[in-house]
């Protein structure tokens, strides 16, 4: 119910590595348009913007629903650092019961349970000998619109 597989189970090292692609230095409205203004293009290193800790960050493809009231879909790339210590709100990756999961960590007044961003899913709050592992933070999703 809870389980979410991430390209087999198999979390793929984010290797760092130059990937410089050209970028607009003025930033693109979502609101009204504006005058373009002259298109000059600098180079952005997707890598290294995605990428704190490069030995410890993953990439795992999301795979289900319980993430989309903040726009994780199901597909999305996930950028993981297992490097980063959880902090209460942050998105995770957890290990429950030998599967992974993505959901928000809540830690508060003694409680500890990870929830789902859509509220057809319940809560998930740690049974009697239930093993709940963070396996690290999500720092970035990376989605796709349409495929080449």
């Amino acid at each position: 119910m809870y389980s979410h597989k991430f390209l087999s189970g198999q979390p793929v090292p984010a290797i760092v590595s130059a990937m410089p692609l050209p970028m607009a230095v003025s930033p693109v409205r979502g609101g009204f348009p504006s005058p373009a203004e002259d298109f000059a293009v600098t180079r952005i290193d997707l890598a290294k913007e995605l990428t704190q800790h490069s030995l410890c960050t993953f990439i795992l493809r999301l795979a289900g629903d319980s993430m989309q009231g903040i726009g994780m879909l199901d597909g999305d790339l996930l950028v993981v650092d297992k490097y980063l210590k959880p902090e209460h709100g942050d998105i995770v990756v957890a290990e429950l019961d030998g599967e992974f999961t993505c959901k928000r960590l809540y830690m508060r007044n003694g409680q500890f349970m990870l929830r789902p961003e859509n509220p057809t899913y319940p809560d998930i709050r740690p049974k009697d000998g239930q093993c709940i592992e963070i396996w690290g933070v999500v720092t970035s999703s990376v989605k796709r619109f349409r495929t080449v």
